[in-house]
């Protein structure tokens, strides 16, 4: 077999961006192991759990905005893949995803680890390609080099997302032990990458089209942090008066007076009040929205027009309202409209600005009340961060959780992610841990005890980085079940929706070699949090139980007294 193709592979890759390649080990990709592993410039991560190895890549190219690449042997390795392929397609992460194949003749001849993978990540991935079986023809060759070229650009173009590489390779595939590669003649074709620009006539018609409107509402969905962006929705938000709506996600916590608490009391209100908060223009940017009051309210009380703001790829009508796309990016779209001169509407602002005000004091007397329990415990957490950090935030209830309580606007250099393009427990951790291996920053992990045990092989390597921080909750069970209607009220709930458990992180601390801090308490909260954050040199688990009758309890405690404030203090009902 001619080699130098698939040593070719790993310099296109390189020459195209991508600098990181999370190997998982096997007999067949050994032709593709090699290649990466010698190449000089590409750091390799060796991680055995398919699965795991896909979402530690997915954390790293999130992370550093650069396309990261896994590589798996053939067979069920590759579908260990796909739950990571889905969230980087909806988070639009760009992911390299080579697997190798077994030829083509030995498919469906019950050879081993052999199955059908050509196009097996289905429409989660932005295009599948495969590999010819023989490579040693110079067109052949040509052809191989010309495809990956090709893939690895359009994973960055646009709207990035997952590609998928399958190729097929026949025995001998082991390279002599002593074999050379140079990157000479090497094919690669460099995309460049434009941003989108609206042309004078289609500002003319959006300017003509803001000035009908007198409430306007601003709506992030999940985003990362920018600086420029912050700059420009601040100015706006004073000089125009417009709320900006965004949870913890949205990584808009920075900008004083953001509506980050409307969901303490969205779901409360009555009519008439809904009718008051309900915007005439709706303009949105980001991905998800996380608060489904939020979602209700607005497909209830729809706006007349709803403007969404994104340069490239699909765009959902998360609220059954959308008038207009708007194909640039959010800062372009903000430092456009800022300077029109057009009647702001001080009073929806103000109200909005109300709003947020009294839910932001009720909560802090809620929990300064409230005996130990997982919801205060999150909010003494974010209450309690480094300057500058990195928080992911598992699914389930932790993301909940921080988003009622949110971040303070102090926190300027912290930045918020979360797997919500499918919104699985299944990657938290390992996205986590391949966010931290790129970044100098303290990694924060808060998750639940369902994520965090479903994932434990997120350590199940030598690449564990020492800026990792990872927060438990352990209530022994999916608490999120006792508190959502439905479950709380059939006699399966507790075998089959909360599946009580009795693990501990301890053990796991001990076995992976993390560093283990314990609390059941306040007081010991704030002795374990005092050690958690400092760097010396180790990776560290603190583990808070807590009991899912109390948190189920204060809850819904929460709900009832929020609902109470707004019928009794703001609407004055009895």
């Amino acid at each position: 077999m001619n080699y130098d193709p698939i040593f070719n592979i790993a310099e296109i890759c390189h020459r195209l961006g991508v600098r990181d390649a999370v190997i998982s080990p096997g007999s067949r990709n050994a032709p593709l192991i090699v290649s990466f592993n010698r190449h000089p410039k590409i750091e390799t991560y060796v991680v055995s759990d398919e699965r795991s190895a896909a979402f530690i890549a997915l954390g790293m190219a999130q992370k550093s905005k650069q396309p990261v690449v896994i590589i798996s042997t053939s067979g069920s390795a590759s579908y260990n893949y796909a739950p990571a392929v889905a969230e980087a397609y909806f988070q639009n992460i760009p992911l390299i995803v080579i697997t190798a194949d077994r030829p083509p003749e030995w498919i469906d001849q019950r050879d081993g680890q052999t199955i059908h993978q050509q196009n097996i990540y289905g429409s989660h991935v932005k295009k599948s390609i495969q590999c010819p079986v023989d490579i040693d023809n110079s067109d052949a060759a040509w052809h191989l080099e010309r495809s990956i070229s090709e893939v690895v650009n359009l994973a960055m173009d646009g709207a990035s997302g997952p590609v998928h590489i399958n190729i097929p390779f026949r025995e001998p595939f082991y390279p002599e032990e002593n074999s050379k590669h140079n990157y000479t003649n090497v094919k690669s074709i460099h995309q460049s990458f434009t941003t989108k620009q609206l042309s004078s006539a289609d500002w003319a018609n959006l300017v003509d089209e803001w000035n009908h409107f007198d409430k306007r509402l601003i709506v992030a969905g999940q985003n990362e942090l920018s600086t420029e962006l912050l700059m420009v929705l601040s100015e706006i938000k004073a000089k125009k008066h417009i709320p900006v709506v965004g949870d913890i996600l949205s990584n808009i916590h920075p900008i004083p007076d953001v509506i980050k608490s409307h969901d303490v009391f969205i779901d409360a209100i009555d009519e008439k009040t809904a009718v008051e908060l309900q915007p005439d223009l709706l303009i949105t940017f980001g991905k998800t929205v996380l608060s489904k009051g939020l979602k209700k309210f607005l497909r209830s009380y729809k706006p007349k027009a709803h403007w969404h703001i994104q340069q490239d790829g699909q765009v959902a009508d998360t609220f059954q309202s959308l008038t207009r796309t708007i194909p640039v990016t959010p800062t372009t779209f903000f430092n456009s409209i800022k300077d029109i001169a057009a009647k702001s509407h001080h009073e929806y602002s103000q109200q909005w600005l109300q709003f947020q005000k009294q839910s932001a004091a009720f909560l802090t007397d809620f929990h300064a009340n409230e005996k130990f329990n997982e919801f205060s415990t999150v909010k003494t957490i974010l209450s309690n961060l480094p300057m500058s950090c990195d928080i992911h935030l598992a699914n389930s209830m932790v993301v909940r959780y921080a988003s009622i309580i949110g971040l303070s606007h102090t926190h300027r250099q912290i930045e918020t992610y979360c797997n919500r393009g499918t919104s699985g427990i299944d990657g938290c951790t390992s996205t986590a841990v391949g966010s931290a291996l790129k970044s100098k920053k303290t990694t924060l992990l808060i998750t639940g005890d369902m994520a965090f045990f479903y994932d434990r092989n997120a350590f199940w390597h030598d690449h564990i980085p020492e800026n990792l921080r990872i927060i438990v909750l352990n209530n022994h069970g999916g608490g999120i079940f006792d508190l959502i209607d439905g479950p709380g009220k059939l006699p399966e709930k507790e075998k089959y929706f909360i599946t009580n458990q009795q693990l501990k992180a301890k053990s796991l601390a001990e076995e992976f070699g993390l560093k283990y801090y314990h609390c059941a308490s306040i007081g010991g909260l704030s002795k374990g949090l005092n050690k958690f954050w400092v760097q010396d040199g180790h990776a560290k688990i603190l583990e808070i139980e807590s009991s899912i009758d109390t948190n189920t309890e204060v809850f819904k405690k929460y709900k009832q007294q929020a609902k109470q404030l707004w019928n009794q203090a703001i609407l004055g009902k009895a």
